[in-house]
């Protein structure tokens, strides 16, 4: 059994309880899906409990932005989560965000954080025809921020959710197992407080983080 984690986003609060959880249920092996950074005000301690529990991560878009210094062409507001970020990442983190790959293939499961036509940056909209494209069995990306898993003929597809800023009407925090041939949807319950209190701190509205509130989206992507 492995677990799945996906769009932390520097939410290390629902981070430590999800990794509580995983903990509980006896599973050594994560791999994260991508968006270690992004949005939210503790990069480096997501960094650092991903590289001190030797955790895999592939390349997702806001780690890109960081790792490349590069920027969002959608939203502002993720341009201004960004700017602070790169003011405080150390630069052991930020060599490790530009070592990840941008796909992993554990056994028979593919792993990218988009799509497999984009795998940084691709909104994935899945089906029968879409899978029947791909070579493989099995398949989990992230970058939506919504948690399901569903079999496309003889392809099965998993989306873990986000750990750090659900998107699907659900505040918990979401992860995902996978024993080799079906996967778990799991969902966590923690404390939004300290993280607006921390954004509060870095200078950020609470339309930065009210969306962990209920969910939803508040923010653009």
């Amino acid at each position: 059994m492995i677990a799945l984690i996906s769009d932390i986003h520097g939410n290390y609060t629902a981070l430590k309880e999800v990794l509580k959880e995983i903990d509980l249920m006896g599973i050594d092996t994560v791999y994260c899906l991508g968006d270690v950074v992004g949005y939210y005000s503790q990069v480096n301690e997501c960094c650092e409990e991903l590289r001190k529990r030797g955790i895999v991560s592939v390349m997702g878009n806001h780690d890109w932005y960081i790792a490349a210094r590069s920027f969002c062409p959608r939203s502002q507001s993720v341009n201004d989560c960004l700017a602070y970020q790169r003011t405080v990442i150390s630069e052991q983190n930020l060599q490790w965000l530009r070592s990840f790959p941008v796909f992993m293939t554990v056994g028979d499961l593919s792993m990218v954080h988009g799509g497999w036509t984009n795998p940084v940056d691709e909104y994935l909209d899945p089906s029968e025809e879409y899978f029947a494209r791909v070579e493989g069995k099995y398949f989990a990306s992230g970058h939506v921020h919504r948690q399901f898993a569903t079999q496309y003929g003889d392809k099965v597809y998993c989306n873990p959710g986000s750990v750090g800023q659900p998107r699907d009407d659900d505040p918990k925090a979401a992860f995902a197992t996978f024993d080799g041939e079906n996967f778990f949807l799991h969902r966590v319950e923690y404390d939004i407080i300290p993280v607006g209190e921390l954004m509060e701190e870095a200078g950020f509205s609470g339309y930065y983080y009210g969306c962990l509130r209920t969910g939803s989206k508040k923010m653009q992507w």
